[in-house]
């Protein structure tokens, strides 16, 4: 499929004509047949804020996982606050994305990692207003997935419950490691379990050398309107033309 916004909604299409009800990590027991839509937000807030409006024009929602330690966006920042309520306003759910490697004290330790999501999900929680249940793993350990740990009140989407009774779709790396619209219309599976990441969607299709090569090079614009804001007449100092 494309990794466009036109190829998404195709995805979506295949999915009602397969009769997959739409559900999250709280409902799929309402249905026997259903698809999560998971998307792990590793370095763009903005991409992320855009899919989930284009879903809400879709009529979906699905959950989107912050990264809290992400060295590109800052949940409690004002920009941030305005793309996180974006995305709240489409009745999206928000979860953990939680960084093992951030903590190398506890890696590979079952319980050290469960304190740590549990502080970092207190930390995301009061940053969006809302409770946040759900985590997702970023790049975990094999010690960690072979744990299965169990979350106190909080829901692990990486659990085995969700690789063993789900069929677990994903765009890693801009490419999906299994067919995803032939297992969909095989209709072979009664519930799937879908990762895509937001960074890969736009309006063009692109290759993976541009998405990557767009993404870092806007970065001087942005830390120039940021600095825009912040220094009085920037202009006088450094005009907006002498950005690379």
């Amino acid at each position: 499929m494309d990794f466009t916004y036109i190829g998404y909604s195709e995805l979506i299409a295949k999915l009602r004509e397969q009769g997959y009800a739409i559900a999250n990590y709280h409902t799929y027991k309402e249905t026997d047949r259903c698809v999560i839509l998971r998307h792990d937000v590793d370095n763009d807030l903005e991409k992320a804020a855009q899919l989930a409006e284009f879903e809400q024009s879709l009529g979906i929602c699905s959950t989107y996982f912050l990264l809290l330690t992400s060295d590109f966006y800052n949940v409690f920042s004002k920009e941030s606050e305005r793309l996180l309520k974006q995305i709240q306003g489409g009745h999206h759910d928000i979860g953990l994305h939680f960084d093992e490697a951030r903590y190398p004290e506890a890696s590979g330790d079952p319980q050290a990692v469960t304190d740590k999501i549990l502080y970092e999900a207190g930390i995301l929680s009061m940053a969006v207003g809302t409770q946040v249940s759900a985590v997702s793993m970023h790049r975990p350990s094999r010690a960690i997935l072979d744990a299965d740990i169990h979350i106190p009140d909080m829901i692990n989407s990486y659990g085995k419950k969700f690789f063993r009774e789900f069929k677990y779709l994903s765009d890693s790396r801009r490419h999906w490691r299994e067919p995803v619209e032939e297992i969909i219309d095989s209709a072979e599976y009664d519930r799937l379990h879908i990762l895509t990441h937001p960074f890969w969607y736009s309006e063009k299709e692109y290759d993976m050398h541009r998405a990557v090569a767009g993404f870092i090079n806007s970065a001087n614009l942005q830390r120039y309107q940021q600095m825009e804001r912040n220094i009085t007449d920037l202009e006088s100092i450094m005009g907006r033309e002498e950005v690379l």
